[in-house]
């Protein structure tokens, strides 16, 4: 590996600096003034040259699919088998992908992810883990979720949390609608959401601690979110890309790869999301990437496992968002790094001198279709199959090093 990289001829976006046209230079695993004796010289060729993403919340350590989606960091959900509830399990993860991924360890709010017993976050921020994660469900124990909080706030870690309220959604698949009455599948009501919210942003007013809701689908949600950001709260929160551009209609003809958690909603759920997005709500912009194989979605809807491949798609899909208006690229870069690599506590999402040199090349308009079967990573169940799109990561780089 050479000393270095020069990169010429590229748009330069930083989410704090705006956009420019220009080189930058990459002295060992750090952006530099200049880049040193025999670093190698990378044309651009007019590319776009952003930070790399930082993807908050994934389920798997999916380093091809990464690479290609221009993901050079990932916060993990504990929702391993066994989760990660243990400081040798959290160190195992944190260098499962080296050196080709960051990957930060999310330790469970709980034991095994049972939501009774409190684990043993100071052993485990020692061994890596960059937050505390209630995992694919809610701490249902209002009591329990208390401890949480407090536990996190003495160690200065933020607490994602899933935000659906666990006794009207047990055994549910999809929002209550004319979708799910049409379809005959068992169903709970959006503000099953905003009630989990509620509970937590008390909580959080109790506590000092800082919470962030990994995906705040509803606009009562969203509302809630809105009013505790202006009381001052310490609450940020996320979505991905499947609950701005789909609807529940999406798992008509019983869709298995549209089951997500939580589920799709509403088209006015949907529209409120994108202006939750415009008005600087929605903070973070992430994948949750769960690949999953024939065996969890080649089911019956009821018994096929929620979740999408995402990590692939996510910056085109993101693009989506500036060509339609609704933000400009510097914040959706925000929302893809800056934003992320704040709250779990990490480097990333800046171009300036001295910040690490994880970083993608783009072509925004590259057109493409996206085929879950051509994915590079795990799986290929993805809601947004055979749509078109546009915008393709040209090289990621992780720590001043070209990958793939």
């Amino acid at each position: 590996m050479k000393a270095g990289l020069s990169i010429a001829n590229a748009v330069l976006v930083d989410p704090v600096a705006g956009i420019s046209k220009g080189s930058l230079a990459v002295a060992g695993d750090r952006i530099a003034a200049t880049a040193p004796d025999g670093a190698t010289a990378i044309d651009a060729s007019g590319a776009h040259l952003a930070p790399g993403i930082v993807d908050l919340g994934v389920f798997a350590v999916d380093k091809a699919a990464c690479i290609a989606g221009g993901v050079t960091r990932v916060a993990l959900m504990p929702d391993l088998s066994p989760p990660l509830d243990d400081p040798g399990l959290v160190q195992r993860s944190a260098l499962a992908a080296k050196p080709d991924l960051w990957v930060h360890p999310l330790a469970a709010a709980t034991r095994r992810l049972e939501g009774r017993e409190l684990a043993e976050y100071a052993l485990m921020v020692r061994a890596g883990a960059r937050a505390v994660a209630t995992g694919r469900g809610q701490v249902a124990d209002s009591g329990v979720m208390l401890r949480v909080l407090s536990y996190a706030a003495s160690l200065d870690l933020t607490v994602i949390s899933h935000a659906e309220d666990e006794g009207l959604t047990r055994h549910a698949v999809v929002t209550a609608g004319e979708t799910a009455t049409r379809l005959g599948l068992a169903s709970a009501p959006s503000r099953a959401e905003a009630m989990a919210i509620a509970r937590d942003l008390a909580l959080v007013e109790e506590t000092g601690a800082a919470i962030h809701f990994r995906q705040v689908t509803t606009a009562r949600g969203l509302a809630l979110v809105r009013a505790a950001k202006a009381q001052g709260l310490r609450v940020t929160c996320g979505i991905t890309p499947a609950h701005l551009f789909l609807s529940d209609i999406a798992v008509t003809d019983f869709r298995t790869f549209a089951r997500l958690s939580p589920p799709l909603r509403s088209e006015a759920d949907r529209q409120a999301c994108l202006e939750a997005v415009a008005d600087g709500t929605i903070d973070v912009l992430c994948s949750a990437h769960d690949p999953r194989g024939p065996e969890a979605k080649r089911l019956p809807f009821a018994d096929a496992e929620p979740g999408m491949a995402g990590a692939e798609t996510l910056l085109a899909l993101g693009l989506g968002l500036v060509r339609d208006g609704i933000i400009a690229l510097p914040r959706l870069m925000a929302m893809l790094s800056t934003n992320p690599a704040r709250i779990i506590g990490v480097e990333g999402g800046s171009l300036s001198e001295g910040a690490a040199a994880d970083l993608m090349l783009f072509d925004p308009d590259a057109p493409w279709i996206i085929d879950g079967d051509g994915f590079a990573g795990q799986a290929n169940n993805t809601p947004f199959d055979r749509m078109p799109t546009q915008g393709r990561v040209l090289k990621t780089i992780k720590g001043g090093r070209p990958l793939g």
